[in-house]
């Protein structure tokens, strides 16, 4: 197994024992309103959302580059040939 898969594992593990050792109502208060809600469900709704934000900041971005097309300026540009005759002979 890799060590990241045992590392998310053990995560898991451990969420799952914190979650279920507090499960006692609380009062939560949001802006104006008040709510009493289970320290289960508010741990496990803050952990979801830190799952779905960190995964939404770690995706990768658009490649800025895809190989085969050519950069934008570049269409009428030919390749110089800036060997010469005598480093040719000597790479050949």
């Amino acid at each position: 197994m890799r060590i990241k898969t045992m590392i998310i594992i053990v995560i898991t593990i451990l969420l799952t024992v914190v979650i279920m050792q507090n499960n006692d109502p609380v009062t939560f208060n949001f802006l104006f309103a008040k709510f009493y809600i289970s320290k289960l469900l508010m741990l496990l709704l803050v952990a979801v959302v830190a799952f779905i934000a960190g995964v939404l900041v770690g995706r990768p971005g658009k490649p800025k580059y895809i190989p085969g097309q050519v950069p934008e300026g570049e269409q009428g540009r030919k390749e110089s040939n800036t060997l010469s005759d005598e480093d040719r002979d000597y790479i050949s």
